[in-house]
């Protein structure tokens, strides 16, 4: 026999199972589709748990935001352009679903680079080892040529770039650009630059003055599309530090001016769950009305293209159901 005492098991309440909640019920496990599946068969038969569920209310979230005519702004970093992901962007501002874009100033170099030459991204391991690292002069000279001439003009940085992508004459992949598109569709893209984080401004043709004005212009105006946010989405895609700062800095100006601004979504979809998209993205903004945060973990090249259908998806069977309603 134990020196110590037991439980008397034997003594223990039971409870009838139909009389306790449960997480998990089997109407919202996942089906098997059959291989001719359509697309929305597809994601009608993913389970109803956890990212899966989070991924259906992000899209009903952009769905309604359409709707109700509210925001749906993407902030991304330079990876999605890096991996490919330009013309599923482009497809939603064509489709009226992207209001505004926010890019930091390396997304403006590969856009740019992708509209003039068609590819992007170098060897930077290499080319740093023998000091030609960034030293492209075509990119140099198209971006910051293209800045100073909108802060002559008192343009914002990222409409600066759509207008010297659209008047540019030798421009074979303008069709590929998220800066052209916007510019096309008169949407607002804004840039928010860190000063020498960029290859462009390690030549001579940088001009910080230009280069600060205009990106402090984009600001502003991305402070003003956050006094419609109510109602709307924010997704940011590959940005770990300086585009949910500017969010957070930015909401934080708009509820200055104009009051509460609450009842949105955010969203940050990325590889790994960093601290300040966490934080300045999901968390924090996210505390008045019944403002939501979501995070879902994964590859852009692969969540990117799955969001894109499904909210297609979405809005054509809400289309053809008030159709024939």
């Amino acid at each position: 026999m134990s020196r110590f005492p037991e439980a008397d098991l034997r003594k223990v309440k039971t409870i009838p199972h139909g009389e306790r909640p449960r997480h998990v019920s089997r109407e919202e496990f996942a089906r098997p589709v059959a291989a001719d599946a359509t697309l929305s068969e597809f994601l009608d038969a993913l389970p109803r748990f956890l990212k899966a569920q989070e991924l259906a209310v992000l899209v009903e979230a952009i769905c309604e935001a359409r709707r109700k005519g509210a925001p749906f702004v993407i902030a991304m970093g330079a990876h999605l352009l890096k991996v490919g992901l330009a013309p599923l962007l482009i497809d939603l501002m064509e489709k009226g679903f992207l209001t505004a874009l926010a890019l930091n100033g390396a997304g403006v170099i590969h856009d740019v680079e992708i509209a003039l030459f068609g590819r992007t991204s170098e060897d930077v391991a290499s080319s740093l080892d023998d000091g030609t690292f960034g030293f492209s002069a075509e990119t140099a000279e198209a971006v910051n040529g293209a800045v100073l001439q909108g802060h002559r003009k008192n343009l914002g940085y990222g409409e600066a770039m759509g207008f010297f992508l659209d008047r540019l004459k030798n421009c074979p992949y303008r069709h590929l650009s998220l800066l052209h598109a916007a510019h096309r569709l008169g949407l607002p893209v804004t840039v928010h630059v860190a000063l020498g984080t960029d290859i462009v401004h390690q030549h001579p043709s940088a001009d910080g003055q230009a280069i600060g004005a205009t990106s402090m212009r984009d600001f502003r105006i991305l402070c003003e599309v956050l006094r419609h946010l109510s109602g709307g989405v924010w997704l940011n895609l590959g940005s770990a530090v300086v585009l949910p700062e500017v969010f957070l800095k930015a909401l934080s100006v708009a509820r200055n001016l104009y009051g509460p601004i609450q009842d949105f979504t955010t969203a940050n979809l990325d590889m790994l769950q960093h601290y300040r998209p966490s934080q300045n993205v999901v968390r924090r903004p996210t505390r008045l009305g019944s403002s939501r945060g979501i995070s879902i973990t994964g590859h852009h090249e692969i969540l990117v293209p799955l969001l894109c259908a499904a909210m297609k998806s979405q809005w054509a069977k809400e289309e053809a159901e008030k159709a024939s309603s």
